[in-house]
């Protein structure tokens, strides 16, 4: 190896060629040979390709009994399961480097993961929220939580430096600039917030404003700066939109590209209280018009297999978005990233199937912390 005419290359020209690499091979790189471990991880290669294209990857939650779990039990390696749908392949990332008991992982921004765990010395069940990079190894610790914030709060993030934690009564806010604090202000809605989501200056949320017996869902919507300011909540209507809220059973709202959220549900085959559904529908709103259209709707044969389960569960966001029910060994995906869109299985999904599952979307890149951590980095790990 020490005779191979790689060696004698300037290690500028190294880091021009593996620069053009995309990011998922320069990770698999990494396991090549020492040589293109250390050319790979060196802070100047990372500065070098900091800044270019991340890999999109779809990535799941753990089941909620390991949030919960006994913190006396021994449980394996934490790590980060996730899809790469462009190559049809499960990846595992390893969380070992975070000195926490049963890191959650709930949401990411520009490259970053942020999860809830225990301090591993604490006696009480103390909850904070870590931001981490996966890919660096690198992470940071906010500002210490309680655990009902954990429960019931739903983490909203946007950007590296803003983070939201959103329930019913109450909202936590913490920016990464000025006092390293959280904010907390009340939320004023009129009732639990439904798939809450942040874009750009505002958080919107579907909440249920009918009675008992029939629900009622609206969109609302606050800005930040009302937001601290205590002031109410905006309900988001407009006479032209007509029964859009009515045609959907049990609607959630995702984020979707550019200045425009997705609102996903059952597709009601009459306005009946108990209407069955014909299939899963994707409705799309544009933040600039105000107009709706539809992005897309389940085909047949795939809505079949959510047709026997009382529930299901969606995530992702942008043009990407996966379904999963119970007792569905399978995930099924909506994918209009090539401009029309295209719905296809996600098999030999980890796990026995019987749960449902939850996740988001991670665009895994090797942006830095603004404190990095002089730490080993990773291999990426395929799993068959």
């Amino acid at each position: 190896m020490d005779a191979s005419p790689i060696y004698q290359l300037p290690l500028d020209t190294l880091h021009q060629i593996f620069s053009s690499l995309p990011l998922r091979q320069i990770m698999i790189c990494r396991s090549v040979c020492k040589l293109f471990y250390q050319i790979l991880t060196s802070s100047c290669f990372i500065d070098l390709i900091s800044t270019g294209p991340p890999l999109t990857l779809l990535a799941l939650r753990p089941p909620h009994h390991h949030h919960n779990h006994n913190r006396h039990v021994s449980c394996p390696s934490p790590s980060l399961l996730v899809f790469d749908p462009d190559h049809d392949e499960w990846l595992r990332f390893t969380l070992d480097f975070l000195p926490f008991r049963a890191p959650h992982p709930v949401a990411s921004s520009l490259g970053l993961v942020y999860l809830w765990a225990d301090s591993a010395d604490s006696p009480e069940s103390n909850k904070s929220l870590v931001v981490c990079n996966p890919l660096t190894r690198e992470f940071r610790v906010l500002p210490q939580l309680g655990s009902a914030w954990s429960r019931h709060g739903s983490v909203l993030v946007d950007s590296a430096n803003r983070v939201m934690v959103l329930t019913e009564l109450a909202a936590l806010y913490f920016s990464g600039s000025g006092s390293n604090q959280w904010l907390k202000f009340s939320s004023n809605l009129p009732s639990k917030p439904r798939s809450p989501i942040l874009v750009s200056e505002s958080v919107y949320a579907l909440c249920d404003v009918g009675s008992p017996w029939r629900s009622q869902w609206k969109l609302f919507s606050c800005t930040i700066g009302k937001l601290k300011k205590c002031e109410s909540w905006s309900r988001l209507e407009k006479h032209e939109w007509g029964d859009v809220f009515d045609i959907l059973k049990r609607p959630r709202l995702v984020r979707g590209s550019g200045k425009r959220i997705l609102m996903i549900g059952g597709l009601k085959s009459s306005f009946t209280l108990n209407a069955s559904c014909s299939t899963i529908l994707i409705l799309r709103l544009d933040l600039e018009t105000l107009e709706w259209d539809e992005a897309g709707r389940m085909p047949m044969e795939m809505f079949k297999c959510f047709q026997e389960s009382s529930k299901f569960k969606v995530f992702g966001g942008g043009d990407r978005l996966c379904f999963s029910a119970k007792r569905l060994p399978s995930l099924a995906l909506w994918d209009r990233s090539r401009g029309k869109g295209d719905w296809r299985w996600i098999h030999q999904l980890p796990g026995t199937g019987d749960g449902l599952c939850r996740g988001f979307v991670l665009q895994a890149s090797l942006k830095p912390l603004p404190l990095p951590l002089p730490l080993p980095l990773p291999q990426l790990s395929l799993i068959h």
